[in-house]
């Protein structure tokens, strides 16, 4: 299988290989932009509270617990869920069994992916790496108190200021203030 590459540096692999051949991509994308799309973006979520309740079923939960499976047979599975659009009630379920295994199959990642994925510098690959870098880094920097003492035995020190940044001198502005953490309701 022959990889063809256009002139923009794009490849194309497989069936689409003749589009890396001189003005085909062009000539392809030629009737779509005489077409007028509607582009609809959903609105986003109300609240940071919603986002953390959405994402919080899904991030340190597997599928589906056990003791949420009521029965199975060859018939069906039955099993308990909380319907979150309605106050949280608890409902029951029947799935015929392949429909379950579809929906179960949905929640479950490929070999290689992670659910909870770390970026930069503590990215599970270059983690050990960049991290002894970035300590050799601290231990080369003048640190901040070498340059308070360079003020001689007679420098009295400032009184700490949780609103002024250490580093830059920046001004700590609060424009909001999170609620008090509830306790996260049980949807197992």
């Amino acid at each position: 299988m022959q990889a063809a590459q256009a002139a923009g540096g794009l490849r194309f692999f497989g069936a689409l290989a003749p589009l890396g051949d001189g003005n085909a991509l062009a000539r392809a994308l030629r009737p779509l932009r005489r077409k007028r799309w509607v582009v609809y973006a959903k609105p986003p979520f109300g609240s940071p509270e919603q986002v953390l309740s959405y994402l919080g079923r899904y991030t340190h939960r597997v599928a589906i617990a056990n003791n949420r499976l009521i029965s199975a047979d060859d018939t069906g599975v039955t099993f308990r869920w909380r319907d979150y659009r309605h106050g949280n009630a608890p409902r029951s379920m029947t799935l015929v069994p392949h429909e379950f295994i579809r929906r179960f199959l949905l929640h479950c990642l490929p070999d290689g992916f992670h659910r909870l994925r770390h970026y930069g510098f503590l990215a599970n690959g270059i983690r050990h790496a960049r991290l002894a870098i970035i300590r050799r880094l601290l231990a080369d920097a003048p640190s901040q108190r070498r340059r308070r003492e360079a003020g001689g035995p007679g420098h009295q020190r400032a009184p700490f200021d949780p609103t002024v940044c250490p580093c830059c001198g920046g001004i700590l502005r609060i424009t909001a203030r999170l609620p008090p953490a509830r306790p996260w309701p049980d949807t197992s």
